[in-house]
């Protein structure tokens, strides 16, 4: 006789039957392997910090968007999916950044923890005699044996593109598992004007061209794609079309010309991306499709309540916006589960259902368990903290620095002085009160970490100068003297 369900277990049955009606990306019979694989759209914004979109980044913090730039496009992509309050970018400048997000890797492990551009020399813009310090001579060239997200997922069965600023070197992307590209540009993109008056400023429209009819194609061959959308850094009238300009300027309230500049180039990415949403929806692929929004780095400019900008690892240098809409994602959802640039490749690797095993050396952690969690849960990384090297000197920093984040806890150390800074960042976002004096203890146990950390990545170490003259202040490459005190802008 056959025994009958009860009526608990009839209906956490149906319960899950439900699901995988609704997410069948992530449900197959019994015993079989699913062989249906997600799309991704990986857009990448340069500069653009946490407060850069009309995007709320964070539930409990009103401030915590732009209360100038109107993205109604990437609100949209909100509306349908996750943000996270607490997202990182793996450091504060392109080239190391990028290259955490293409590999995982903490820009540390693998030597790259600079700009490439204008040459990347020893000093890193400054002058032997005005620098205290002696940065490391990094790479800025993706080792052709990293394996990228590209890589990993063209032999998985993958078509894969990167369109726009690649800024990793001057290898082809196409060696780096990109079958379509755009070449190994950094700052300029292929017909990129700098005339405001050219319909393709900045490349955004351009590449986004490009990029649909690269869609386009493989769902009509029935190939699952990865699509990585880079887009180029604007900060005057000249990155953004001529109407999108003074559309901003008119409502800025007299704000400088970078900061309208940067905030146009933003509005014409958020058109972009509303073009590619469209297209989704018309290629009837939006239920089997990720797409993904996040910086590099953060904005040079303003990034209140934050502290500090680019080239900083002050929150404003590093926390960026991140948004992932796709199957299995609760719509509206903000999570506080910390999350970093790194962790993309992991995450990417699991909802694609990649076979072979992943790459030694991965810093980062897969975020699926929080994505189909509502926002919800842990990441299971190499460490439980966050480090961030950055033995450079930069514009308006305090040269060479590193940082730990570990609970509510960074601890930031300068290398110039040995000194360090700690902040309670679930009280202070701003990093305005140091407690480095009142938690000598909590600081010290920090920095400790930090230096194991740094040891068990090899990382690269700025060493004392002995042709410093304290006579003599450092300069820029752009000639700009660097200043002593901190700039908290």
């Amino acid at each position: 006789m056959t025994r009958p369900i009860p009526r608990r277990d009839f209906l956490a049955l149906m319960g899950a039957g439900a699901v995988g009606l609704l997410f069948p990306t992530f449900f197959a019979a019994a015993g079989e392997p699913n062989r249906r694989k997600p799309n991704f759209i990986f857009i990448l914004g340069e500069g653009q910090g946490w407060t850069s979109t009309s995007v709320q980044m964070d539930d409990a913090l009103p401030d915590s968007k732009s209360d100038l730039a109107r993205t109604p496009n990437l609100e949209k992509l909100a509306q349908k999916g996750m943000r996270f309050a607490d997202a990182y970018a793996s450091l504060p400048r392109c080239t190391p950044a990028r290259a955490s997000l293409f590999t995982g890797k903490n820009p540390a492990l693998l030597h790259m923890t600079f700009v490439g551009e204008g040459g990347g020399n020893r000093e890193s813009g400054f002058t032997d005699t005005g620098s205290k310090m002696i940065p490391p001579h990094c790479l800025l060239e993706l080792p052709s044996e990293e394996t990228t997200i590209g890589d990993l997922l063209k032999r998985a069965g993958y078509a894969t593109a990167h369109f726009g600023k690649w800024h990793v070197g001057r290898i082809s992307p196409s060696q780096h598992g990109f079958g379509e590209n755009d070449g190994a540009t950094s700052n300029r993109g292929p017909g990129n004007s700098e005339d405001p008056e050219h319909p393709n400023p900045k490349e955004a429209f351009g590449m986004t061209e490009r990029g649909i009819a690269f869609m386009t194609r493989n769902v009509k061959a029935g190939k699952p794609f990865y699509l990585q959308m880079s887009h180029y850094a604007g900060r005057g009238a000249e990155g953004a079309l001529k109407q999108t300009y003074e559309d901003v300027s008119r409502r800025a309230g007299g704000r400088d010309d970078k900061m309208v500049g940067e905030v146009a180039v933003m509005e014409d990415m958020d058109t972009t991306i509303g073009t590619i949403l469209k297209k989704v929806d018309e290629l009837g692929i939006a239920g089997n499709t990720y797409i993904i929004y996040t910086a590099d780095h953060g904005s040079p400019g303003r990034n209140t309540p934050l502290r500090g900008g680019k080239g900083t690892l002050w929150e404003g240098g590093i926390r960026v916006p991140l948004i992932i809409r796709g199957p299995g994602i609760k719509a509206g959802a903000c999570s506080h589960t910390r999350a970093i640039g790194s962790d993309l490749f992991p995450t990417f690797a699991e909802l694609a259902h990649v076979g072979e095993p992943l790459p030694k050396g991965l810093d980062g952690g897969s975020l699926v368990p929080v994505l189909m969690n509502g926002g919800s849960g842990a990441v299971k990384r190499s460490r439980e903290e966050l480090v961030f090297h950055y033995p450079h000197y930069d514009h308006d920093n305090d040269g060479p620095a590193s940082a730990i984040l570990l609970g509510n806890y960074k601890l930031i150390k300068v290398h110039e002085t040995g000194g360090v800074h700690l902040f309670d960042l679930s009280k202070d976002i701003g990093e305005q009160h140091d407690l480095a004096k009142a938690m000598p203890d909590k600081a010290a146990e920090l920095e400790r970490r930090l230096t194991a950390d740094l040891k068990a990545l090899n990382a690269q170490m700025p060493t004392a100068n002995p042709n410093y003259d304290p006579g003599k202040a450092p300069e820029t490459k752009k000639g700009r003297k660097r200043k002593n005190k901190r700039d908290d802008q």
